[in-house]
């Protein structure tokens, strides 16, 4: 009975042997697979954060509108007769702009008129006699009636007759033509546009918390599509008296002097409205800040041992943030001036990756960037 007894304890003592032989091997292997496959040096742009003057502004967009402007047309109709103008012409107030045939007002104008001095021979006439007893006051009374209804009478012809001439109610420059000699036109028919361009309104919109930071005489600057290289300077003139209850926006119209006749209604335009007093603020590029629902956060450069020597690791941090302007962005909380802080290559990092940094020349940061003609 020993002997087999004696056997199996050996069997036994040698499976549980190799069995610890195996989880020890096992966990060198394991800790060899992990060392190799460690976290390799990670390149990165870096740049240095550092002060700058930051002057808050608002933007906006906005629409230009002519100080005066107006599309002309009859209160008459009529055929056209006389033109006077030039399609694009510069023209003053009164200036005559066209008119329409009016022969038949003109001699029914003479019969009235007729009539009215008739009508004042019989008063003048009536009112001799009176004075001797040979006419009654009666008379005389009606004979001033007719005068005055006389009187009326051309009064009226009179406006009917300039209800066919045009005249410019302002000055300004003229559009495109729209109608032609010997035309027939109704009442109300769009003759020709007049706007006054100088000076020109620019018409815009602001949020209602922007109210605080700006005030009527505050300087704004504009920029439009068709001269990109220009801005335009013009002064507020007035805020609306309440806030839109749809938009909870404000209205605001800025004038601006518009000599060149470059500025045109209708045309659309970018607004900068600077807004309260210069600040040093840290600013960064956009590009460095990893945007997330939970908080804003940058990667900054750090020293670290490695166990090999002194190398470079990421240490990411969260950082509050200000205003942009351009490709810049205010960084209020979270990064000191003198700090690198990873500008491209973060969506591979995480806290104490190794890197590396490239020196690879990184875009120019432009507060006031523009498109590229292409």
């Amino acid at each position: 009975m020993a002997k087999p007894m004696t056997i199996m304890l050996a069997i036994v003592a040698l499976v549980f042997g190799g069995l610890y032989g195996f989880n020890v091997f096992r966990g060198v292997m394991i800790k060899g697979f992990l060392a190799s496959m460690a976290n390799p040096p990670q390149t990165v742009s870096v740049t240095t954060a550092g002060y700058q003057e930051w002057r808050p502004k608002l933007t906006a967009v906005g629409t230009f509108r002519a100080v005066n402007g107006a599309d002309l047309s009859l209160e008459a109709s009529g055929i056209v007769e006389k033109i006077h103008f030039q399609s694009g012409q510069q023209v003053e107030a009164g200036q005559l702009l066209l008119e329409l045939r009016k022969d038949t007002d003109l001699a029914k104008l003479a019969s009235q008129k007729a009539a009215a001095e008739l009508a004042g021979i019989n008063l003048r006439r009536d009112q001799a006699q009176l004075k001797i007893h040979a006419a009654s006051q009666a008379t005389v009374d009606t004979d001033q009636a007719n005068l005055k209804s006389a009187e009326a009478d051309v009064a009226q012809q009179e406006a009917v007759i300039a209800q066919k001439t045009l005249r410019a109610p302002f000055a300004g420059r003229l559009g495109i033509r729209a109608v032609d000699l010997g035309q027939y036109i109704g009442a109300g028919t769009n003759i020709v546009t007049l706007q006054a361009l100088d000076p020109i309104y620019l018409d815009f919109t602001l949020p209602q918390q922007a109210l605080n930071g700006i005030e009527v005489g505050q300087s704004i600057d504009a920029g439009v599509d068709a001269f990109p290289n220009k801005k335009f300077t013009g002064k507020i003139v007035a805020i609306n008296s309440k806030v839109d209850q749809a938009s909870r926006n404000v209205q605001v119209r800025a004038s601006l002097a518009n000599a060149d006749l470059e500025l045109k209604p209708g045309m659309f335009a970018q607004i900068d409205i600077v807004t309260g007093k210069p600040e040093r603020l840290v600013t960064l590029p956009q590009t460095a800040i990893v945007y997330a629902p939970f908080g804003n956060s940058v990667f900054l450069v750090q020293k670290a041992a490695d166990g090999k020597g002194a190398g470079l690791s990421a240490h990411q941090t969260f950082v509050r943030l200000g205003s942009t302007r351009g490709d810049e962005v205010a960084v209020l909380e979270g990064v000191a001036e003198g700090a690198t802080v990873v500008t491209a290559g973060q969506v591979k990092l995480r806290n104490g990756s190794p890197l590396n940094i490239s020196d690879t020349q990184q875009p120019p940061v432009d507060p006031n960037p523009k498109p590229v003609d292409q």
